[in-house]
């Protein structure tokens, strides 16, 4: 059974509707440039949520200590690194937190270089695959898939980059026991950080059935 991410919450109510359709992991970004970036005051609710979802505090090349006072402050249990952040910048997350998940993030697109993540397999839980953009992430583009059969690494990843209803099948399709979780954003708005509950719950539905 893939994990599931609902990344890009922002606003209290949505977080807490989402929440209570349980995934797996519930993603805060933290990137000034974000149109969902999360303000202070919402990201203190994060602490709250429910243990069994895994909050993940999303960064763009980021100061590595104040990366390190929002794990502190806010007791996330996954960091996703978004940007040019090097394996030894992972290494120094893992000694802090050992028991934190680093997930380390790529844009993909014809011509990625997979040789590139040897160099981060001892620092970093997962890798994240999502759609090669200047923006770093929520482009509600989808890359195309079939370049991942140049991954020929054993670390399991998260699939992004414009996931959507209309995907339900082809993903079950995937045969990859790599495969570990689905990242989902931008196609499950209603606006930038505002989620719809109920395509979520339908896109939950289509995973689960058979």
């Amino acid at each position: 059974m893939l994990k599931l991410k609902v990344c890009g919450m922002r606003l209290a109510a949505n977080i807490a509707a989402i929440a209570g359709l349980q995934p797996d992991y519930l993603g805060f970004i933290f990137y000034e440039k974000s149109p969902r970036v999360i303000s202070d005051v919402s990201a203190e609710l994060i602490k709250y949520i429910p243990a069994e979802i895994k909050t993940v505090g999303v960064f763009v090349n980021e100061d590595i200590e104040t990366v390190k006072e929002k794990i502190s402050s806010l007791k996330l249990k996954a960091v996703q690194l978004h940007g040019s952040e090097t394996p030894e910048y992972c290494a120094g997350l893992k000694s802090d937190f050992p028991n934190l998940e680093v997930i380390k993030a790529f844009g993909i697109d014809e011509d990625f270089d997979f040789s590139a993540l040897e160099a981060y397999s001892a620092t970093t839980d997962y890798f994240l695959f999502d759609t090669k953009t200047k923006a770093h992430g929520g482009s509600g583009e989808t890359f195309n898939w079939s370049v991942l059969d140049r991954y020929t690494y054993t670390k399991p990843y998260f699939l992004s980059g414009g996931i959507d209803l209309e995907h339900t099948t082809a993903i079950k399709n995937i045969n990859d026991d790599r495969l570990y979780a689905l990242d989902i954003n931008s196609r499950f708005e209603t606006e930038p950080g505002l989620k719809d509950a109920e395509k979520i719950k339908e896109f939950i539905k289509e995973m689960t059935t058979k």
